[in-house]
């Protein structure tokens, strides 16, 4: 008997049905086609054990699975469940009348029941698409995929509750997730705070301008002066995730299996940081099946990469498209995947060998021409694509000790928000831009002309620094973003000084 399941394999961030043909006659043979790889091929021994241990047998018949399309290859062990469902109906031994209407996926265990699986969003919002009644899936990823409205999923822990479902011997309780009430519940708790930090205004100031305009920063100071420490807490002065965007992010790290059972959706904004001896694919994405890297799961989030110089130069080379297209296109001979990338890169280093150049209270050991060749591992293209450059110092013991309050996140968010609200009214007739670090150089002569002054000490700046016309481009959009947070339509010597301020690393002698 030929019956059809319905399964999914996830390319990128989405999802493409997977019809599972299975044909039970009279023979002894099992084939198994469709572009199934060893994980897909090694089912028939869990599906085996699993109806043995669960009170079925195995049809002894000849066994013919098909798994269409058949160009598009079939991986891992999330299609235990259907290839099995597909077998007992193709046996008779369950009924086949209802299977159409639903999308089943999950991996078997020996015993029969069900482990968790990844891919679970993208599947689900695909079953929505093609007009699915339900999705069946392990327990586990039931929270995952009820984030999709008029979709009925069931969670269930063994292949037996599947089996009795479609037999009409029980029924499946659907999971229900009020995704809004969930999301905006969880929208504004902050484990950690602005407030926790003392002293470091001016490091507090620049990371509130970067947060304003989504501009990329880096960090420069001795060990111990707080460098991870603000970073850590730069997502708890963005604007707050809007449902489009935690649903983009939660698909991202769907994919790659990020979510635990009792996350529907997430609801802050991601912080990554790699260590220093990551591959420039665990990074970007990539593989033999793509999936992918630091950089999309830090989509609408925050990428920290601690101790920048010690990461390979292949690395760091390898985002500065990335960091300029918001994306990454990953290919490959037959197809090409692209992943979303839209990221704030905050970095930090020493700033040299020893960690103590400039420092106010030690000395520096590092010989002639050290500094300057520890800082040359960062390319100058990278360093050009980080708007803001800022130096800091060890704060006082003054300052350590004072138990006086400091700005909390809520009170800093606030000003983002309204920073970042201009901006969205500046930009709502152009797609793609939201914020003042995504503006092009035609956007900026449109909306970011400094005063008379402002050109002045602009044009007298880049002489004197030597600064690249993309180190112009910057100061112009960071100059921008501090009018913003001054409420100010016109950029103005002030704001364009600032921004000039910001620019530590451009500095003739800084390095020696």
């Amino acid at each position: 008997m030929l019956v059809k399941t319905f399964g999914a394999a996830v390319q990128g961030i989405n999802a493409t049905i997977v019809t599972i043909e299975v044909n039970v006659s009279k023979g002894i043979r099992f084939l198994h086609v469709g572009l199934p790889d060893n994980a897909v091929k090694e089912s028939h021994e869990r599906i085996a054990s699993a109806l043995v241990y669960t009170g079925h047998t195995f049809p002894r018949k000849q066994i013919v699975i098909n798994m269409a399309p058949a160009d598009i290859r079939k991986e891992g062990s999330a299609y235990d469940l259907p290839l099995a469902i597909g077998i007992m109906a193709g046996d008779e031994t369950l009924k086949s009348e209802e299977l159409e209407k639903y999308v089943i996926m999950g991996e078997l265990s020996l015993d029969g029941s069900l482990q968790p699986i990844k891919g679970v969003l993208p599947i689900a919002i695909k079953a929505r698409e093609e007009g699915y009644k339900g999705f069946i899936l392990p327990k586990q990823n039931a929270r995952e995929a009820a984030v999709v409205n008029n979709l009925e999923v069931y969670g269930v822990e063994s292949i037996k509750e599947v089996i009795d479902f479609f037999n009409g011997k029980c029924t499946l309780e659907p999971t229900i997730v009020n995704t809004r009430e969930e999301f905006f519940s969880n929208l504004n708790m902050l484990e950690i705070n602005f407030a926790d930090v003392k002293g470091q205004e001016n490091v507090k100031r620049a990371l509130e301008v970067a947060a304003s305009g989504g501009h990329n920063i880096i960090m420069v100071g001795p060990p111990g002066a707080g460098k991870s420490m603000l970073a850590k807490r730069l997502p708890t002065i963005l604007p707050p995730l809007s449902l489009q965007e935690a649903l983009e992010t939660t698909k991202i790290h769907s994919v790659v299996g990020n979510l635990d059972s009792n996350t529907s959706l997430i609801s802050q904004r991601p912080f990554r940081s790699p260590h220093h001896t990551i591959s420039d694919v665990a990074l970007v994405g990539g593989g033999a099946f793509p999936q992918p890297g630091e950089i999309s799961l830090a989509h609408n989030g925050v990428l920290f990469l601690d101790e920048l110089p010690e990461f390979k130069r292949t690395v760091l080379e390898v985002m500065r498209q990335p960091l300029e297209d918001r994306k990454i296109c990953i290919s490959r001979a037959k197809f090409s995947i692209e992943f979303p990338a839209s990221f704030m890169l905050v970095a930090s280093m020493n700033p040299c060998p020893c960690g103590y150049y400039n420092h106010p209270d030690r000395d520096c050991v590092c010989g002639p021409g050290v500094v300057q060749k520890y800082l040359s591992r960062i390319s100058g293209p990278l360093l050009d694509r980080i708007d803001i450059h800022i130096e800091i110092v060890p704060v006082p013991f003054e300052k350590l000790a004072d138990m006086k309050d400091a700005e909390s996140s809520e009170d800093v968010r606030n000003r983002v928000i309204k920073a970042r609200q201009i901006q969205e009214q500046r930009f709502k007739d152009i797609d793609g831009v939201y914020c003042n670090a995504q503006m092009s150089s035609k956007q900026q002569r449109t909306f970011a002309q400094p005063d008379k002054a402002g050109s002045e000490l602009l044009k007298n700046a880049m002489l004197r620094l030597n600064l690249s016309a993309r180190a112009y481009d910057r100061i112009i959009k960071v100059a921008r973003t501090i009018a913003d947070l001054e409420d100010s339509e016109n950029i103005l010597s002030n704001h364009i000084a600032e921004a000039i301020n910001y620019r530590n690393l451009d500095r003739e002698g800084w390095a020696g």
